[in-house]
C-alpha cells in the first residue's frame, strides 16, 4: 500500500439502523431519562454476564464509587488498587475518605497479581504497624480485557477478610477459566465449569460502556453483584438516596410518595444511553470477535519485528475482550533506533491513531505527593510504561485499514 495515505482512528463505535431506531423512538415518547428501556437493559445485561443484579449508571465511575460504599469503605479505610489503571480506578477510594494502597503490574499481562498484592501489604507493614488491618477491599483492573487470575486474588481476599471489587471496564465480554470459581448456568451456554463470564466473580464488578469501549452507550456503566444488600444500597444511592424509582413514582396513577433514605448520588443512566445499549450488547460478543482477529493479524504479521514487544497471554484469545492492544517498544533492540514517543509522533505523520494506557497512578502529582511514592517502588510498571504504546483496535477496522497499519509499522521500526 505504498504510496497511498488513509485514515485510521484509533478507534471509532460501531452502531447500526437498530440502535438509531431505538433512540429515535426513545426521543418520540417524550420520556428521555431513566426508564423502561433502562429496566429492559439492566434485565438482559444481567442475564448475558449471569449476574443476579445488574444497576445502570451514567459512567464506570459511579458503578465504581458506589460499589465501595456498598461495601462499607469509610474514611480511613485503605483498598488495594494498581498503580497501571487509569485515575477513576483510585479516584473513587479518594471520594469516600478511604486512601488507595498502590500496586504494581504484571510485565506480561499488565494485570496485578497476588505476588505483587502481597508485596504491597508487606509494605504498608512495614510503614507502620497495624497499618494493614484497616485494609477493606482489592480493585483488581482486567487491564486492556485480559482476565486476572482470580482464583489466587478470591483466595487472598478470603485469607485477608477483604471485598472484592473488579475493574472490568475493558473486560466485557471477557471470562475467567478457574477450578474454584464455580459456573452459573446462563443464556450463553457456558458448558465448561472451569469458564466463566467475568460480571459477578467478585462481590461487585463494574462495566464501562464508554464511546470506545467495546460496547457504548455514548457515556454510561454497570454494576453487577449476585449480593441482594449490595444491590439494594447501589439502587438507593445512585439517585439521591429516593426509595424509588423514579419512573415508578411518575407513572400515571402511582403515588407520589417517596422518602430519601440516604444522602445518595445523581448517577442514574438514562433511556437514551440505555437505548444504544440493549442492541450494542445484542452485538458485544460479534464486536470481541472482530477484534480477536484484528489481534490474530497483529501477531502473524508483527511478531518478528526487532524490539517491538507484544502482549503475551495468560489467556485463551477468546477469553481475552480486546478492548485495547497494547506493545512495546524497546529503543535498544529496535534497528530504527526510536523509542515509543518517537513510534507514536511518525504514526501520527501517517494518519494512524495511537493512544498510551496508561502513565502509571505514582507519577501523578496528586498521588504522588500525598502518599510518597517513588518510581523504584514500581519497578514493572515503570518498564512497561517507558514503552508502553496502544494501536488501534475497533471492530468496525477495514481490512484496508488494517493493512494499512501493519505496513506502516513494519516501515517504521524495520
Amino acid at each position: 500500500m505504498k504510496g497511498k495515505t488513509i485514515k485510521v482512528p484509533f478507534a471509532i463505535p460501531e452502531c447500526g439502523d437498530d440502535e438509531i431506531n431505538e433512540v429515535a423512538d426513545v426521543i418520540r415518547s417524550g420520556w428521555l431519562t431513566t426508564a423502561s428501556r433502562c429496566v429492559q437493559f439492566e434485565k438482559d445485561f444481567a442475564e448475558f454476564v449471569g449476574a443476579k443484579h445488574a444497576l445502570a449508571v451514567n459512567s464506570a465511575t459511579a458503578a465504581l464509587h458506589l460499589g465501595l460504599e456498598a461495601l462499607g469503605v469509610k474514611a480511613g479505610d485503605k483498598v488495594l488498587v494498581p498503580t497501571f489503571t487509569f485515575t477513576a480506578t483510585a479516584e473513587v477510594v479518594r471520594y469516600l475518605r478511604a486512601d488507595p494502597v498502590f500496586v504494581d503490574c504484571d510485565r506480561e499481562s499488565f494485570c496485578v497479581t497476588r505476588e505483587q498484592i502481597e508485596k504491597a501489604v508487606e509494605g504498608e507493614r512495614e510503614k507502620l504497624e497495624g497499618e494493614s488491618r484497616r485494609l477493606k477491599a482489592i480493585i483488581p483492573v482486567h487491564f486492556g480485557g485480559h482476565p486476572c487470575d482470580m482464583d489466587s486474588i478470591l483466595e487472598f481476599a478470603k485469607e485477608n477478610g477483604l471485598k472484592v471489587m473488579e475493574d472490568a471496564a475493558h473486560a466485557l465480554p471477557a471470562y475467567c477459566r478457574s477450578s474454584k470459581v464455580k459456573a452459573q448456568s446462563s443464556k450463553q451456554g457456558i458448558k465448561r465449569q472451569e469458564r466463566r463470564m467475568i460480571g459477578s466473580i467478585g462481590d461487585v464488578t463494574c462495566f464501562s460502556f464508554y464511546a470506545n469501549k467495546t460496547m457504548t452507550t455514548g457515556e454510561g456503566g454497570m454494576l453487577c453483584t449476585d449480593d441482594d444488600e449490595i444491590a439494594n444500597r447501589v439502587k438507593v444511592m445512585r439517585l439521591h438516596g429516593i426509595n424509588r424509582d423514579v419512573w415508578d413514582r411518575f407513572s400515571t396513577g402511582a403515588s407520589w410518595e417517596y422518602d430519601v433514605v440516604a444522602p445518595g448520588f445523581k448517577y442514574n443512566m438514562p433511556d437514551i444511553n440505555a437505548a444504544l445499549g440493549i442492541h450494542q450488547l445484542k452485538k458485544v460478543e460479534l464486536f470481541r470477535e472482530k477484534r480477536e482477529r484484528i489481534a490474530k493479524i497483529y501477531y502473524e504479521e508483527l511478531g518478528e519485528i526487532p524490539g517491538l514487544i507484544l502482549p503475551r497471554l495468560h489467556c485463551d484469545m477468546k477469553d481475552h475482550s480486546w478492548y485495547i492492544f497494547v506493545v512495546l517498544i524497546d529503543r535498544g533492540r529496535t534497528k530504527s533506533g526510536i523509542g515509543r514517543d518517537e513510534f507514536i509522533a511518525e504514526m501520527t505523520k501517517r494518519n494512524i491513531g495511537t493512544s498510551v494506557h496508561y502513565k502509571p497512578l505514582h507519577r501523578m502529582t496528586y498521588y504522588k505527593g500525598r502518599y510518597g511514592l517513588k518510581p523504584e517502588m514500581f519497578l514493572n510498571a515503570e518498564w512497561v510504561f517507558e514503552k508502553c504504546v496502544s494501536i488501534s483496535m475497533f471492530s468496525a477496522m477495514t481490512d484496508e485499514q488494517l493493512e494499512y497499519m501493519v505496513d506502516n509499522i513494519k516501515d517504521i521500526l524495520d
